[in-house]
């Protein structure tokens, strides 16, 4: 009994060094700017933003990465992660850096926040504005971060619940599309996990996982409802299953992975623009991330420009994302307010 006594006290210390606030009052993030480009048979080396000098007794911090792995839980507001509760997303937490203030895009809708996240561009310049599977209205303008891995020779992969999200890249820029459903069935996500790791691509440079089941069960029974926290519990499973599959094929090193949502909910939508449905959270960790709770206010369209950053991609001008350099022990430089007006 004493030894369970000792276990429970160091779970609500652990629980408790993580500060996760609360969504009310929360306002939104912030940016920045570089280039690399690496082919992608050689892992990137991360370097500090050009406009940046490092001293002449520092050395640029440099650091492997292959690949990059994208996770997106779709409707999940950051207080879910420690009311559902999801522990092996806490326990991560500790090794990463992280946001629980990062705000989406408006709307704060499936498709085109989903956009902006693997585009890094806002909403009036990919012109997403639709939020169902239209194929007659083609796919989201500019280059987004599919177009730059796979023109680079990375081995591009989207596993997604909701067939919309095919409009986000044309085709050819994905080696590997999978929408995965079953008609009838509410929970999804164990389905697209299970063909995920029996067909694992472990040759891919860019890979997004799209986790759908958080978003339906808030839909069907509102957010933070009992139902909905038992499904982001469920979700938390399905993550420590793939990252388990990394584990096992060791790439676990050499990839760095962004853990994050296009969008919050309240009631029984996430439509208002108001902080439950704006804010959502932002996890990364990997190859040269200093594991802290960032101070820099991040938008969803620094999740294309982080990730291009470490793939060694040059990132197009028109970007409204930038790098989280802090969480590479990099200094910030922070994007103007707001990002997306």
């Amino acid at each position: 009994m004493k030894k369970y006594f000792i276990l429970i006290i160091v779970s609500i210390f652990l629980f408790a060094c993580l500060d996760i606030p609360a969504l009310q009052g929360i306002t939104p993030p912030a940016p920045e700017t570089p280039t690399l480009g690496l082919p992608p048979t050689q892992p990137a080396t991360l370097t500090p933003p050009p406009t940046v000098t490092a001293s002449p007794t520092s050395t640029p911090p440099t650091f492997a990465i292959r690949r990059v792995l994208i996770i997106s839980i779709d409707g999940l507001r950051p207080d879910v992660i420690n009311l559902a509760p999801m522990p092996y997303l806490l326990s991560l937490l500790l090794k990463s850096a992280y946001s629980l203030s990062a705000q989406t895009v408006q709307p704060s809708s499936t498709l085109p926040a989903h956009t902006s996240m693997l585009s890094g561009l806002c909403v009036l310049k990919h012109n997403v504005r639709w939020n169902e599977y239209i194929p007659q209205n083609g796919y989201a303008i500019g280059t987004d971060l599919f177009d730059l891995a796979h023109a680079a020779g990375y081995k591009t992969v989207m596993y997604v619940g909701k067939e919309k999200l095919r409009q986000i890249t044309e085709p050819q820029s994905t080696d590997i599309f999978q929408f995965v459903d079953r008609p009838g069935s509410i929970l999804i996500d164990d389905i697209l996990m299970t063909q995920l790791l029996t067909n694992f691509p472990q040759d891919f440079g860019l890979m997004f996982v799209h986790l759908r089941d958080v978003d339906i069960a808030g839909h069907d029974t509102r957010w933070l409802s009992r139902k909905q926290l038992d499904t982001a519990y469920i979700a938390d499973q399905e993550i420590n299953r793939l990252l388990n599959a990394l584990d096992k094929y060791n790439l676990r090193n050499e990839t760095l992975v962004i853990i994050t949502a296009d969008h919050g909910g309240n009631g029984e939508n996430h439509v208002e623009n108001i902080p439950e449905n704006a804010t959502i959270p932002w996890i990364v960790f990997g190859p040269g991330v200093q594991p802290k709770k960032l101070t820099t206010r991040i938008h969803i369209t620094d999740t294309a420009a982080t990730a291009a950053y470490a793939l060694g991609l040059k990132i197009p001008k028109e970007w409204d994302g930038i790098p989280v350099y802090e969480a590479f022990g990099l200094p910030v430089q922070p994007h103007a307010e707001p990002v997306c007006p």
